[in-house]
């Protein structure tokens, strides 16, 4: 293995998550002037179903992939071929069961009927999301890192253009219309993803009938490793789905304002949270380089190696996000009116900022989990963070604080699920 790899991963990774970071921050700027606080709070209370239900699509099988093609040790397409009819079945599943519960989930769970038409175009998008990320997830395996980047790149510029000039042709048909535009935008982007990362295949490329074979060995070696993988990513989503449902119910039962809820939830979801997260590419960048290298790592037992990667890591992610933190802490008024054109979420932002200094950490060390094959430790991780989250903001949201409710659980969450993995790998590294 070479000791650049993992140097050179993360640059490219680095600088392909700073240029999609940036459109992605662009993109919620348009939106968000465009489409008003309003607008944006209907996407924001959309958008957590749209996260769970890619998590229930996707159901591991990308993570799976990716770690199996960096042990080098299968027949790569024979691996590919015998998942794909796995991610189609359970994605025909899951978008026939959506259509059937659209209307109750919008109407009796959101408490917001405009919720409907966005919540039935996300089961559209979904089969490209999960295409898209099985073929980049080739890419990762092999420790091939350009296409994954040139594709996101391409995918969200599409994306931006769309919105540009659809927005204010849809906006004119109502809020809804819009944002469900919005959403439809991704079956275009996807697409040129997936022409991306099909371009970027070898040429010389040949399959032949044994690879197309479904291996029922590799099926369930896969499953061993995505349905913990996928269980994790599944109650995360779970609990960020619940969130607005209980944030609605509960204070609107004792007393908050529709208007209230969702313009007020549209600041946190659409403006702070994505500006507190903004470094987090850099972290994303580390974890995905080094899933493949921490895998091969500790398969062949090098775990000296895997450790002192594990670190670098950490030192690289805590040297991007304390300067960032404490910037966002000392001057959140400042970063708001640059990026959003208002100041709204200023104490949001000076409360939670000391906080992200530990999610920062968290992507890595939950990569690490998972390539040591340790999945279901941030599994439990998981679903402990994710009870205390959900039973912290029903309390919290009880005693009349606002938004502060989903401030204080979310706190609460990143704190123990953060520490909680950091002594996992530790332990997992003793030997």
């Amino acid at each position: 293995m070479k000791k650049e790899t993992f140097i050179k991963s993360t640059i490219i990774l680095i600088i392909g998550g700073f240029l999609t970071k940036a459109l992605g921050m662009i993109i919620k700027i348009i939106m968000s002037r465009l489409m008003g606080s309003v607008g944006i709070g209907l996407y924001m209370l959309v958008l957590p179903t749209f996260s769970l239900l890619i998590g229930l699509c996707q159901f591991g099988i990308p993570t799976a992939l990716s770690k199996l093609i960096a042990e080098d040790s299968k027949n790569n397409k024979r691996l590919l071929f015998s998942l794909l009819p796995i991610s189609l079945f359970i994605n025909i599943f899951i978008i026939s069961f959506i259509i059937i519960i659209a209307p109750t989930l919008a109407i009796n769970f959101l408490h917001e009927e405009r919720a409907l038409l966005p919540i039935l175009a996300i089961c559209v998008v979904l089969p490209l999301t999960s295409t898209s990320s099985i073929l980049r997830s080739y890419f990762f395996g092999k420790q091939q890192m350009l296409p994954h980047v040139t594709s996101n790149v391409l995918e969200d510029i599409i994306r931006l253009i769309l919105i540009i000039i659809g927005v204010p042709i849809f906006i004119s048909k109502g809020l809804e219309v819009a944002v469900t535009f919005v959403i439809l935008s991704n079956i275009i982007s996807e697409l040129s993803s997936i022409l991306v990362l099909f371009f970027f295949l070898p040429k010389n490329l040949t399959i032949k009938k044994k690879d197309i074979a479904f291996n029922k060995n590799y099926a369930k070696e896969a499953m061993n490793i995505s349905i913990p993988s996928t269980a994790s990513r599944l109650i995360g989503s779970f609990g960020y789905f619940l969130e607005p449902i209980i944030l609605t119910s509960t204070l609107t039962y004792i007393g908050y304002s529709s208007n209230f809820i969702v313009t007020e939830y549209g600041i946190i979801s659409g403006f702070v949270v994505p500006l507190l997260l903004l470094p987090s590419f850099f972290t994303l960048a580390i974890s995905q380089a080094l899933l493949p290298i921490i895998s091969k790592a500790t398969s062949n037992k090098h775990y000296g190696y895997a450790k002192k990667k594990i670190k670098q890591g950490i030192f690289i992610s805590l040297l991007i996000g304390v300067p960032a933190s404490l910037a966002l802490f000392l001057f959140p008024e400042f970063f708001l009116q640059i990026v959003y054109n208002t100041t709204e979420g200023a104490s949001y932002i000076r409360f939670l900022a000391p906080i992200c200094i530990l999610q920062y950490i968290q992507a890595p060390l939950a990569a690490s989990l998972d390539a040591m094959g340790l999945t279901k430790l941030g599994l439990k991780a998981t679903i402990i963070g994710t009870i205390i989250r959900t039973v912290t903001l029903l309390i919290f949201s009880l005693l009349r604080i606002g938004m502060w409710g989903l401030i204080f659980s979310t706190s609460l969450n990143v704190i123990f699920t953060t520490f909680y993995n950091l002594y996992q790998v530790k332990m997992s590294l003793k030997k």
